[in-house]
């Protein structure tokens, strides 16, 4: 089993600002601690690409790609709302996030490796067709839903979204479209204040929406009934041809943005549930991308567990 890893340090170059719990720190302590495994050796290591603005605007408007480029070029502190801080690089940065993604795309759908995982920032799945919204430019799982679809034509395509904030952005996206099965875990009622069990699609799209609101407090056993009564049985009647998951790690219990209460351990369980979906139903796709997680001790165990979990390394190994 080969898994893609991909990561560049100018990741590193998007500054929302001081105090800004979205920080450069989230990333250089996940790769001091990747860093230090005996299996990291291992993985394929992948650099992003610059990618073409088509592909952007498959997800986001003409006219929101062009507000976010000038407000940065402008020197605006922010772009629509205070929580989406800005820097000089940050629209370059925020390209190379979801070139990254499609990188990986292409890396895992030529079976140049089998999965993979993009430790890429800023985020994206609260990013809106036309907005800005929680830390989030562009949203980069939505992006390569799309990609997926357009330049390999495979036609379903799931996405798992276990971030503890729910993906209204790639919700909105998707939510008229029965190609895309969007299935979300996360605390509820909680920012950003999307995401009922009633909020199940619109249109042709009904039904290809799945939110599994959890409330504060939840922990390992009630996810993992959410997953075994809820999520799993509507995967499978599904059957995706490919497999992507919006990686957020605040669902941890040590996490200091919200009050879902996982473990490390039960990110890995998540994963091989994800790898067992892949396997049956999607040839093996499957692509991963980090949306949040917050506690810089947290944060590098949960990533090194999900990778463990995609390159099959046992605990043994470790």
């Amino acid at each position: 089993m080969t898994t893609g890893f991909l990561y560049d340090t100018r990741y590193l170059d998007h500054h929302p600002g001081v105090g800004h719990p979205e920080r450069r720190e989230r990333l250089l302590a996940t790769m001091s601690h990747l860093e230090g495994q005996p299996w990291f050796t291992t993985l394929r290591r992948c650099s992003p690409r610059n990618i073409d603005r088509e592909w952007i605007e498959t997800t986001h408007s003409s006219g929101y790609i062009d507000r976010a480029r000038r407000g940065i070029e402008e020197g605006l502190p922010f772009i629509d709302t205070p929580d989406v801080g800005v820097s000089e690089d940050s629209f370059e940065v925020a390209v190379l996030a979801a070139g990254g993604a499609l990188e990986l795309a292409d890396r895992v759908v030529s079976r140049e490796v089998d999965n993979g995982f993009a430790l890429v920032r800023p985020p994206g799945h609260h990013a809106e067709t036309s907005t800005a919204l929680g830390f989030c430019l562009f949203n980069n799982v939505a992006i390569t839903a799309r990609y997926l679809q357009k330049n390999y034509g495979l036609e379903k395509i799931l996405i798992l979204d276990w971030d503890v904030h729910h993906g209204n952005g790639t919700q909105h996206t998707f939510e008229e479209d029965p190609s895309v099965l969007y299935v979300s875990l996360h605390q509820y009622p909680y920012y950003p204040g999307t995401g009922a069990h009633t909020e199940a699609g619109v249109g042709r799209g009904q039904g290809a929406t799945v939110n599994c609101p959890m409330p504060a407090g939840s922990g390992d056993d009630d996810y993992r009934a959410a997953f075994q009564e809820r999520v799993l049985p509507k995967i499978d009647a599904f059957r995706p041809e490919a497999v992507l998951i919006s990686a957020g790690f605040d669902a941890h219990r040590d996490d200091p943005l919200a009050q879902i209460n996982l473990s490390t351990e039960f990110f890995g369980w998540m994963s091989e549930r994800m790898m067992e979906v892949a396997e049956q139903h999607a040839d093996g796709i499957l692509i991963s991308m980090l949306e949040g997680g917050y506690d810089l001790r947290a944060l590098p165990l949960c990533v090194a567990e999900h990778l463990q979990v995609l390159a099959k390394i046992s605990k043994t190994e470790t």
